[in-house]
């Protein structure tokens, strides 16, 4: 266990059994949290994203908990490297993300807590399928530089609130989200930041995802607690 990047909460390395595989995540928790937010990395990336790990602590100082998993296991990661076939596989990382969901739900921390998911690149993808199988799990969706198209007919299915950010200048990704919120039937919205890149690597970008993606976590994750406050 260690102090995280905002002084309050603690973080500490886990073991998560998930879709019959032993996967790796940091779960980090602030005082008084009022959700958590499982995070489904892109292409090629890990929970050391400094992206997403960027991200999670603008969350954590929002007040919500957040998870940053490897999808994939070292050896998986290894072949992946050089056949990229399995960050594509949008139903092998849903299960994967699925299952450190139900996991996370089994621990103390976690199984008093309302859920999002934050997903980049293909990993929104996964997010969105996954919500689309197991809807009572999850209450809201971020999707970062995502490729929600890639969520096929399971866009349809989806129920959570949904928020696509795309970068600007990201021409062919914002063609791709516009397509892909059309199907989608939940409370949706597309935002797109001005002069970002895929990557969101301008300045002030990412803080502006973050921040986003912060905000739309706090208005449908409290609203869930609310709810069961009051059933």
């Amino acid at each position: 266990m260690k102090t995280g990047s905002d002084g309050d909460a603690f973080e500490r390395e886990v073991v998560i059994l998930a879709d019959g595989a032993t996967l790796a995540g940091s779960w980090s928790v602030p005082p008084d949290a009022r959700g958590a937010v499982l995070f489904a990395h892109g292409s090629g990336s890990s929970r050391f994203s400094p992206r997403n790990r960027f991200v999670a602590g603008v969350l954590r100082d929002g007040g919500l908990a957040t998870l940053l998993l490897d999808l994939l296991t070292p050896a998986e990661e290894e072949v992946d490297e050089e056949t990229a076939h399995l960050r594509f596989d949008i139903g092998f990382l849903a299960n994967r993300l699925l299952g450190a969901a139900r996991w996370l739900r089994q621990e103390a921390e976690g199984s008093r807590l309302p859920f999002g998911y934050f997903g980049a690149s293909t990993g929104a993808a996964a997010a969105l399928v996954a919500a689309a199988e197991d809807p009572d799990l999850v209450r809201a969706i971020v999707s970062r530089g995502g490729r929600p198209d890639l969520a096929g007919p399971a866009l349809a299915s989806v129920h959570a609130p949904t928020l696509l950010i795309v970068g600007g200048r990201d021409n062919m990704v914002i063609e791709l989200n516009r397509r892909a919120s059309a199907e989608l039937a939940c409370e949706k919205r597309l935002e797109i930041v001005p002069g970002a890149t895929h990557l969101f690597e301008e300045p002030g970008a990412l803080d502006r995802v973050a921040k986003l993606a912060r905000d739309w976590f706090g208005q449908h994750l409290a609203q869930e607690r609310i709810e069961r406050a009051a059933s």
